[in-house]
């Protein structure tokens, strides 16, 4: 009889698939069960006070305040901008609507920007310096683990600190 010693790229690559399921098949669901939303479901609101006015939300997922996995909805009007600042944690942007544009820095440069539209990805990792204009409306999903804060790189760009000003 004759027997068969398979290669050792397919030897390596059957024991990688046997870990990898194994990895995969033993990790719990996070927070527990299923969730399915169609947007009609979403919970629209006005955005956090440190978020330009005129933005509303919609959490999908989690809790953005606290620590652990979230997921928000943000819809911008048009002639929207959110000056150059940071988040703590990293995270990513899927532009759902719109053209939004996303610039990189510590000062805000239409010229410097990246336009992204509908379908388009952006990971930002933590304390990168960034700023939004937005010429048109967009509607964007992001998704990271929280808590998730936001530091205006000028603390004078603050929309809280201008509020409490007048």
């Amino acid at each position: 009889m004759k027997h068969l010693i398979p290669s050792p790229p397919i030897m390596l690559a059957a024991a990688l698939c046997a870990v990898s399921a194994g990895a995969f098949a033993a990790a719990p669901a996070p927070d527990g069960e299923a969730k399915v939303m169609t947007p009609n479901q979403f919970k629209w609101g006005d955005a956090p006070p440190a978020i330009p006015k005129g933005a509303k939300i919609a959490v999908l997922h989690g809790d953005p305040g606290k620590e652990g996995p979230f997921i928000f909805r943000l819809k911008m009007p048009a002639n929207f901008k959110v000056p150059p600042h940071t988040h703590p944690s990293s995270y990513t942007v899927t532009v759902i609507s719109g053209t939004p544009s996303v610039g990189m820095g510590d000062k805000a440069d239409a010229k410097k920007t990246h336009a992204l539209k509908a379908g388009a990805f952006h990971y930002l990792p933590a304390k990168t310096s960034h700023y939004w204009i937005v010429k048109e409306g967009a509607e964007l999903q992001v998704q990271g683990t929280g808590p998730f804060g936001l530091t205006y790189v000028n603390p004078e760009d603050d929309p809280q600190k201008m509020a409490a000003r007048k």
